[in-house]
């Protein structure tokens, strides 16, 4: 039986470099017999955590919008993939803001083992996207069962469609294939 396989695609941008890098993913993923969800985030409505710390009691957040729905989906997921274009050096504000509005999760019976990050700058190919897979280890380490199983960087591409062709979509949809 194949795992339960949610790809968060982070980009604010509609299909963005980073989301062709999670779809081949998906696709590897797919052909391994895994069920796969794809969710992209530039057109989902996701309010800034308040702070407030009510969902360590309930495992549900006071803000009801499409974070909540996420948050459930990756409650019941085995593997969970954040797609993400580097800005800055780091994670895009949405996938940083997810991360925080997953707060919920903390005290959960979650499903996730494995977290995967895909990633893609204009900054060459040669670079690490240090600062940003260092604020995903970071969530990570609040959930004990949960470890990064792997990471995946695509340098070079900077507008979108400029990952079209690059081998690094090869990459990926070999890493969605060994889950």
């Amino acid at each position: 039986m194949g795992k339960k396989v949610l790809i968060i695609s982070t980009s604010p941008r509609k299909n963005g470099n980073s989301a062709k890098l999670a779809e081949e993913f998906g696709k590897g993923a797919v052909e391994s017999g895994n069920e796969v969800e794809f969710i992209s985030l530039h057109d989902k409505t996701i309010g800034f955590c308040k702070g407030c710390m009510v969902c360590g009691e309930t495992q549900r957040c006071v803000i009801h919008d499409d974070a909540d729905i996420i948050r459930e989906k990756m409650l019941h997921s085995d593997v969970i993939v954040f797609a993400t274009p580097i800005y800055y050096y780091e994670m895009s504000g949405q996938m940083k803001t997810m991360l925080d509005r997953a707060n919920p999760l903390y005290s959960a019976d979650y499903s996730f083992r494995d977290i995967y990050m895909l990633s893609t700058a204009g900054e060459d190919e040669d670079f690490v996207p240090q600062r940003a897979l260092s604020g995903l280890e970071g969530w990570i380490e609040c959930f004990e069962k949960a470890h990064l199983a792997g990471s995946l960087f695509c340098g070079g591409v900077t507008d979108t469609g400029d990952i079209a062709e690059n081998p690094k979509l090869k990459e990926s949809y070999n890493m969605g294939k060994s889950v």
